[in-house]
């Protein structure tokens, strides 16, 4: 990446008002984010092969207490359930269907497949297919369609099936 191409990211983070962006092009990583201020600020830029070990994904599983039902017995510690919670991987426009007035990809009760297309998040006019990362019960759907989100964002949580 030259100068040339980093002075049109940065334009652009500008232009679009934009509180933080992330690229990643020929094995290097840019970040750039804004202070509280307003004021850009660039994290060093690394090569995603050297830190690949260390990058967050973009779902992350965690235990979640099943809910308690009003008057029914306490749920015990084994009987939680795991919950894998979708995140946006990127900023842009998050739509459930791939054109309006078509069926959502996923429903509440869903059942998807690690690889199949849950939603679509577009970012500066081009639209980016999520992917499900795990196996399992879409349980919820953190956001409304045609709703922004910011990088990081929940959208999904599914009960990740361990039998597969």
């Amino acid at each position: 990446m030259d100068l040339h191409q980093l002075q049109k990211i940065l334009d652009l983070v500008r232009e679009h008002e934009l509180a933080e962006f992330e690229i990643e092009h020929d094995g290097l990583r840019l970040k750039i984010r804004k202070d509280s201020a307003g004021t850009l600020m660039t994290v060093p830029a690394t090569h995603t092969m050297e830190q690949a070990t260390a990058a967050a994904p973009v779902a992350a599983a965690a235990p979640i207490a099943a809910p308690q039902v009003p008057g029914a017995a306490p749920v015990a510690a084994e009987d939680e359930i795991e919950l894998a919670v979708v995140k946006s991987p990127i900023v842009g426009t998050f739509y459930r269907s791939a054109e309006p007035g078509s069926a959502a990809f996923v429903e509440i009760g869903s059942t998807v497949k690690k690889g199949q297309v849950i939603c679509i998040i577009e970012a500066m006019k081009l639209m980016n297919e999520i992917d499900s990362e795990y196996d399992g019960e879409v349980v919820s759907v953190y956001v409304e369609n045609g709703q922004p989100v910011q990088y990081g964002e929940r959208l999904f949580a599914i009960k990740a099936r361990n039998d597969v």
